[in-house]
């Protein structure tokens, strides 16, 4: 007799679900698991959960939606994942069929909705800068925006190897001035322009990490019109990376990384102080440029580095899970916020966006992206020397 051949399974979610093999080796990596205990609340947990929902073996329920829309994000699960699971891809996916059967809670799509339109979000936020001082602490969700820093870049024409196109986003506009102008004067130092392209907007990665998959597809292609022509894309957010990567359909290099292979050619003065850097998990997880920040503060004589690594692995900003589960994003940053306080540090770095929004929401110190440190520590090049030979003739 002929063996039998095993069916391949067709649906997607099924098919990423069973390359999971049960091992348990994700349950220590998992922020949530570390805080709840529960299997429910682990990525081997979820994959379960998802794949029965799927299969039809059980029914959806409130308590299992629950426990979806608890995950971070973080794909800390696939640092550790022995046979190479692709969580972050079964997420979207099971996030998609989670919506497609309920709508997004209200703060979700108002927030989504705002992300999706920077000139609104960006009027919005001027006006909250405004308010800010009156509102009640409930009110304060996000940090008061910063006044708005220039930034000259080059103009968008004329694209040459001299020059690297930037992605802002959403809601960097607003809140990442100084991150920008940082990027710029770090690029003039080894001779590269910055351009900003129009017609740029969100990465659609918040939207995708929601389940709203269609509209994450609809700002890729507008993002993709946007920087066509342009060799290579620098990205600020490490959040932001992954689906401007994909979307743009061009080299996409984070501006850590980019620095970091040119560090040679930048010169930074002695700065006698220690500061705190949080890694992000996008930035441990996704991106990988964490080395590529260690060299690069390394390179900054006298400077002391400490690295917080207290809670449980996340600071549950979780892109816009701060602002719907705010009380669970506390907790997890709480254990950071308390080290931050006792490590004697100046200030604090982290090179994601809403990590820094949710960390500066508590933090007592200045919470700034490396680059903005970096910047500030640049020394003028030394001169050249030049030897002279002289005749013997």
């Amino acid at each position: 007799m002929l063996p039998a051949t095993r069916t391949l399974p067709t649906d997607p979610l099924v098919a990423l679900a069973d390359r999971c093999v049960q091992c348990g080796l994700c349950l220590p990596a998992c922020p949530t698991y570390g805080r709840e205990r529960l299997e429910a609340e682990s990525p081997r947990g979820r994959i379960a959960l998802t794949r029965a929902w799927a299969l039809d073996a059980i029914e959806p329920t409130a308590i299992g939606d629950a426990h979806l829309d608890h995950c971070l994000g973080c794909r800390s699960c696939e640092a550790v994942c022995p046979a190479g699971v692709e969580y972050g891809a079964l997420l979207v996916e099971a996030r998609g069929r989670q919506r497609a059967r309920c709508p997004a809670r209200w703060r979700q799509q108002v927030a989504e909705a705002l992300l999706a339109r920077p000139r609104l979000l960006a009027g919005l936020l001027g006006l909250y800068r405004f308010g800010h001082p009156l509102l009640p602490a409930s009110w304060r969700l996000l940090p008061r925006p910063p006044a708005a820093t220039p930034v000259r870049p080059a103009p968008a024409t004329g694209v040459t190897a001299s020059t690297a196109a930037l992605f802002v986003g959403c809601i960097a506009g607003p809140y990442e001035g100084a991150a920008r102008a940082a990027l710029t004067r770090l690029c003039a130092a080894l001779a590269v322009e910055l351009a900003i392209p129009v017609g740029q907007g969100c990465c659609g990665s918040a939207h995708a990490h929601a389940g709203d998959s269609a509209r994450a597809d609809r700002l890729a292609a507008a993002n993709r019109i946007a920087f066509a022509g342009h060799a290579r894309v620098l990205t600020l957010a490490s959040g932001c990376h992954e689906a401007v990567a994909t979307g743009v359909g061009t080299a996409t290099i984070d501006a850590l990384e980019f620095l970091d292979a040119h560090r040679a050619q930048l010169h930074f003065a002695e700065r006698r102080e220690r500061i705190a850097v949080h890694l992000p998990c996008t930035q441990r997880n996704v991106v990988r440029s964490v080395p590529a920040l260690r060299r690069l503060l390394a390179q900054v004589p006298g400077l002391e580095v400490i690295e917080l690594d207290d809670g449980f692995g996340c600071c549950g900003a979780a892109g816009l899970q701060m602002l719907t589960e705010p009380g669970r994003a506390a907790d997890y940053r709480q254990p950071l916020i308390e080290q931050l306080a006792g490590s004697g540090a100046t200030e604090l770095l982290s090179a994601n966006l809403s990590c820094r929004l949710h960390l500066a929401n508590s933090a007592a110190l200045p919470v700034r992206h490396p680059l903005e440190f970096l910047a500030d520590a640049l020394a003028p090049a030394p001169p050249a020397h030049h030897q002279t030979v002289e005749s013997t003739s």
